[in-house]
């Protein structure tokens, strides 16, 4: 007791001194030697939005290696192939021919949402591992379906959320695990923007957002996960014990077929989180406010937080900055594959089941307009 005292003391001082920035142990696992080889990747899909941010970066890399692209969309693959320089040769319209012909070491899904199952499917069938853009599936059946394809490939499968990569959200978490702000009472996490119209995304992205089978739902899928991704997260992997949710139609003709407003209330025996998903916002935001029994930590962007400890008045910080491994997707990603590096967290396919069901409650209740006990296991 007398050891964590002093640990609070040292963490409030910290955080108070001016421009202190907030010091916390990394949570990082040890991991092998670093491999430098190039990780050879082949894409599923280039419907995703995410697919040009890949790119993107992708110039910017010497670590990875595109051998193979599988878009049955040709107009689509055509412009993607114009826009940046890429060998005619690595596109394929079928992905299990794509990946007989390539072997790529991973392959980065970039489909719809509701297709996310058939890759992982046929990837574990060749033993490739796999990276998608969040959500994990449209329904907790297609979630434990790809748990188990996973399990009978044994192959990896991962979930990428920008807010994975947020210092801010790594220093809330370390000021939870060190007991610096107590138990946790309140999660209250903020997702979303204007509207993907308004934002201007492009036509093949917005014709599955907006398609209740392909995305799972609109702004609840959409932007609800991170949500429920981040609580799991801090709490360290329990399920809720019940999900309420509302969802409303704000823009009914802009986006008639799906919700574009959410609100979900996850219930824990002596916390709840409450997770704002909304395309209605008049800017982008993505943050959270931890409260417990004695403080509390809200995070302000990627890379800076809010705290107030015992007695003490608020304070700002910077975060301190990840570790390598764990700056962004892609090098997350050759981190596990290459150097040994276990999935936990918010990236892990089981956080991520949970997430679905959270999900697949969350529209229920909707839709029931009653709170979903989940089942004890």
């Amino acid at each position: 007791m007398l050891r964590t005292f002093f640990r609070v003391i040292f963490l409030m001082t910290m955080a108070l001194s001016a421009g202190a920035v907030v010091k916390l142990r990394a949570q990082a696992n040890p991991v092998h030697q670093k491999t430098e080889a190039p990780l050879r990747v082949a894409l599923a899909g280039l419907v995703h939005g995410h697919a040009s941010g890949f790119f993107d970066q992708f110039h910017r890399r010497t670590d990875l290696r595109i051998v193979g692209i599988a878009e049955a969309n040709r107009q689509l693959a055509a412009q993607f192939q114009k826009k940046y320089s890429l060998d005619p040769g690595i596109f394929y319209t079928d992905l299990e021919e794509m990946l007989k012909a390539t072997h790529p070491q991973a392959v980065l899904a970039y489909t719809n949402t509701y297709d996310h199952r058939r890759v992982v499917e046929i990837c574990a069938r060749y033993g490739v591992p796999v990276m998608m853009e969040k959500p994990l599936a449209v329904s907790l059946e297609d979630a434990r379906a790809i748990e188990k394809a996973a399990h009978e490939g044994k192959i990896q499968v991962l979930v990428n959320y920008e807010t994975t990569w947020y210092r801010s959200n790594q220093a809330a978490y370390d000021l939870v695990h060190e007991n610096a702000i107590g138990d946790i009472r309140k999660i209250v996490v903020h997702d979303g923007h204007n509207g993907p119209k308004e934002i201007g995304v492009g036509p093949e992205f917005l014709a599955w957002l907006t398609d209740p089978k392909l995305d799972g739902g609109g702004a609840l899928f959409d932007f609800g996960c991170y949500g429920a991704d981040l609580a799991t997260w801090l709490m360290d992997g329990r399920r809720p014990d019940s999900v309420t949710a509302v969802t409303q139609q704000i823009k009914p003709e802009i986006y008639p077929r799906v919700d574009d407003e959410a609100t979900i209330i996850l219930t824990y025996p002596h916390a709840q989180a409450i997770v704002q998903a909304s395309w209605n916002w008049p800017f982008s935001r993505k943050d959270m406010e931890v409260y417990g029994q004695k403080g509390y930590v809200i995070t302000v962007g990627p890379g800076a937080v809010r705290l107030r400890l015992p007695d003490k008045e608020e304070t700002s910080a910077d975060a301190k900055p990840l570790p390598k491994t764990n700056e962004d997707s892609l090098s997350y990603l050759r981190a596990v594959l290459l150097d040994g590096l276990k999935p936990e967290g918010q990236s892990s396919l089981e956080t991520n089941v949970i997430v679905t069901e959270i999900l697949d409650a969350a529209r229920q209740s909707a839709a029931t307009g009653k709170t979903v006990l989940l089942a004890k296991r």
